[in-house]
Formats: C-alpha cells, sequence, structure tokens
C-alpha cells in the first residue's frame, strides 16, 4: 500500500506548477465572440447595442472586450434611444483607472449599478415620460457579467444542453418580493379598474399603471421604480456557451428551453433569425421582437457544435459553482474540464447602499484632489460629500466618513427609491 501511495505521489503534478501552466494557458487561449441580430418591429421601440471593440485599456487591444445589449422602450423610444447611446460610458466611467483584468472585472458588478443610476438620474433630467428595460451583456474572454432591469431576458445554453437563465424578470404580477418591494416604498400594486369594479390584464404599479418594478426612465410614475440592475456575473467552461438576449416579444411566446432548441446547430447569424421565427410562429407579432445571439467559442472550434446527443441532453439543469474571491485560480480549469459554469457575482438588491457597497478605508481622490460622486462621477469636495450608508437602516456601518460617498443629488434620488421621501413627481 505504501508503494501505491509513493506511484500515486510520483504521478502528480505539484499545484503551483498546475496553477502557472493554466493561468498561461488562459491567458493564451481567448475564445471567439460571434453573433447575429434578428427583429421584427411592431411598435418601433426596440432598440439594441453590439460593440465588439470595447478596451479595458484604451488604446490595448489586448484588453479587448464585447458589450450586448437589448432594450425595450415604453410610452415612447426616448428612453431606450437615450440609454443605448449612453448607459456603456457610464458603466465605464464608474470603473477605476489603471486596474488589472482580475480587478476591472470585479469593480463590473459596482460600476454596472452606479451606471445604471446614472443613466436613470440624467434622462429623467431631461423631463421626457418614457421608460425602457435593459440587458446589458458584457463578454471578456470566458466571463459573463449581464445586469438588467425589466423584463427583457438573457439565457445561457451550454454545450451540455442545459439551459440557464442569467437575468430575473422584474414583472410585478411574477415578482412577489419586487411587489412587496414597491407596496413598501410608497407605491399602489393592483389590476386595472374598469366600469362596474373589475379588474383585468396584469398587475401594475400605480400611479402610472406600469406592469415593471425596475426601468429606466418613467419619471410620471414614482421613483419606486428602480433602475437598479439584478447582476449576475459567470465564467463559462472551456467549452464555451451561447447567449440569447432578447425583448419580451420573444419570452412572452416561447421558452427559454424552445428558444434554445430552436437554433441549436445553426451559427449565430442565423441562429437569431430563427428564434425571431420560433416566436412569430407560436404568437404571432404582437410586439416588437428582439434577438442577439451571442457565441462563445473555443478558439481551435471554428463553428457552433451540432445538437448535443439526447443522452447528454436528458441533464436539464445547469450546475453553477460559487467561487470566493480570495481562492487563486486554481479550481478554475479544474471546473472547466467538466463543464461547470462558476458563479463569480450575484446581487440583486434594489437597495442603493447594499449595491454600492463600502469602501473600508479613505477614499481615492481625484486629480483635482476632490472626492468623486459613486454615481455621478463628479468631483466633490470633502464636506460636500454624504456617505451613501449616512441614516441607512441597510447598512452595517453608520460611521458618516465611510464611503462610497454621493452628491447631495444622488443622495435625494436613493432616498427617493427608497421610499424616504415623496417623489419629486406628482401625477394628477
Amino acid at each position: 500500500m505504501a508503494s501505491g501511495d509513493r506511484r500515486q505521489h510520483h504521478n502528480m503534478v505539484p499545484l503551483a506548477a498546475l496553477i502557472s501552466r493554466e493561468l498561461k494557458s488562459e491567458k493564451m487561449e481567448k475564445p471567439t465572440v460571434r453573433y447575429g441580430h434578428a427583429a421584427q418591429s411592431r411598435k418601433g421601440e426596440d432598440y439594441f447595442l453590439i460593440k465588439t471593440d470595447g478596451q479595458r485599456v484604451p488604446g490595448n487591444s489586448s484588453s479587448a472586450f464585447s458589450a450586448f445589449a437589448i432594450f425595450d422602450g415604453h410610452n415612447g423610444n426616448a428612453a431606450a434611444v437615450y440609454t443605448r447611446e449612453n448607459l456603456l460610458k457610464h458603466v465605464l466611467g464608474a470603473i477605476p483607472r489603471g486596474l488589472g483584468r482580475e480587478e476591472w472585472l470585479q469593480a463590473l458588478p459596482r460600476a454596472l449599478v452606479a451606471g445604471f443610476v446614472k443613466t436613470d438620474k440624467d434622462f429623467q433630467s431631461r423631463g421626457e415620460t418614457s421608460g425602457t428595460t435593459a440587458t446589458f451583456v458584457i463578454v471578456d474572454g470566458w466571463t459573463v457579467t449581464v445586469a438588467s432591469v425589466g423584463d427583457s431576458r438573457c439565457i445561457l445554453d451550454t454545450q451540455g444542453g442545459a439551459v440557464s437563465t442569467l437575468t430575473v424578470d422584474h414583472r410585478l404580477e411574477e415578482n412577489v418580493e419586487e411587489r412587496e418591494r414597491v407596496a413598501a416604498s410608497g407605491g399602489e400594486v393592483g389590476r386595472l379598474s374598469i366600469v362596474g369594479g373589475a379588474e383585468i390584464g396584469p398587475l401594475r404599479c400605480w400611479p402610472g399603471g406600469l406592469c415593471l418594478s425596475r426601468s429606466i426612465g418613467d419619471m410620471d410614475v414614482g421613483e419606486f421604480i428602480v433602475p437598479i440592475p439584478y447582476v449576475k456575473q459567470v465564467k463559462l467552461s472551456n467549452a464555451g456557451g451561447r447567449l440569447i438576449i432578447a425583448s419580451d416579444g420573444i419570452w412572452d411566446a416561447i421558452s427559454s428551453e424552445m428558444a434554445a432548441q430552436s437554433c441549436r446547430g445553426l451559427p449565430a447569424e442565423l441562429a437569431a433569425g430563427q428564434v425571431v421565427k420560433e416566436a412569430l410562429r407560436s404568437r404571432g407579432l404582437k410586439d416588437d421582437t428582439t434577438c442577439i445571439v451571442v457565441d462563445i467559442i473555443p478558439p481551435d472550434t471554428t463553428e457552433q457544435p451540432s445538437t448535443p446527443p439526447k443522452k447528454i441532453n436528458k441533464l436539464r439543469t445547469l450546475l453553477f459553482r460559487k467561487k470566493s474571491r480570495d481562492s487563486a485560480n486554481k479550481l478554475s480549469k479544474k471546473l472547466s474540464a467538466v463543464g461547470i459554469v462558476e458563479e463569480l457575482f450575484e446581487e440583486g438588491s434594489a437597495m442603493l447602499a447594499e449595491r454600492l457597497g463600502s469602501d473600508e478605508c479613505t477614499p481615492q481622490s481625484t486629480t483635482s484632489g476632490l472626492f468623486m460622486c459613486a454615481v455621478c462621477q463628479v468631483d466633490l469636495a470633502p464636506s460636500e460629500g454624504i456617505s451613501v450608508h449616512a441614516g441607512s437602516i441597510f447598512s452595517t456601518s453608520s460611521k458618516p466618513w465611510q464611503g462610497p460617498f454621493l452628491c447631495s443629488d444622488c443622495r435625494n434620488k436613493k432616498d427617493a427609491m427608497e421610499g424616504k421621501r415623496p417623489s419629486g413627481v406628482r401625477v394628477a
């Protein structure tokens, strides 16, 4: 038995060598990203973003990332157009400069929250009343980060045939937690009443009658309809996967599983059109119907693999494995080898203090020597900044000097979203 142990030990590779080898391999073997887009318009309120030449470090092509998004507008298209033009810029502006890739990815969830809130705040300042959903996806290597408000959706189809949803639908009809939050913040949730007192249709928030609990814009509804996104970040195995990002014109017609199955084996350029075709066959054109398909393909693969065997298709659950940020990447390739998708981050709280976290030390100053608002990125004198945690019952700290800090406008918006003061907008 001892000799058997010695033989096993002799065949083992030192852990340090494994990690070094894996890191080198991961650095060299970046996946190929291919995409396709298709749409059928009824109201003209769906918009999309496809950007494949993003750079974490401007001018450095090795720091490339891709961004994909769908914005489903309502009550006009102004909010969807504005969000398409400005959201990515606001997200990137909230990420500190000089970060390495891993630090950049770790900072991304918080920056997404800040970017969504800033986009909403800036659009509402224009005085326009339209709103939009936003499902926003950043692909950096094997890491996929998704932020969403509303009921557009992003799903992940892995090579094992398992389908996973990377977003949460913020529909009042289906989300009990969101109904309770809206009511606690001052909104009224109910169905549309018609003559005779009968109630019809889905649950809505009043005033305004919006079916969603989170969106960008919608200044006439009340600030308890918040722009704070659900965020999920995962790392794919080196087998890759397919993302399907679509507006509710797709998801009201077909399920996530049907969407994935309908386009397996097709390249991304054709797959998006097939998903739209399947939705139209099922329900007809009753709403704007928009779909983006993104394939994350291993570097030694030229096209999307064909439909997996039925034996594999029986595995219907996608296995997620949470991973601590403090643990090095020693488990990364072990998980990838068995097709496990690592869940790096997930948070859906609507409380801004929880989502922006805490700056445990003195916050970094800007080049002008001033502090900066964590949301709108304006310079603040030390005496002007208000801690995001000040007076918050949800905070584990009541230290007024502990960041991140907000300007007075963003602090007022935070209080309104949490129902601590009435929204400045009154609807007759």
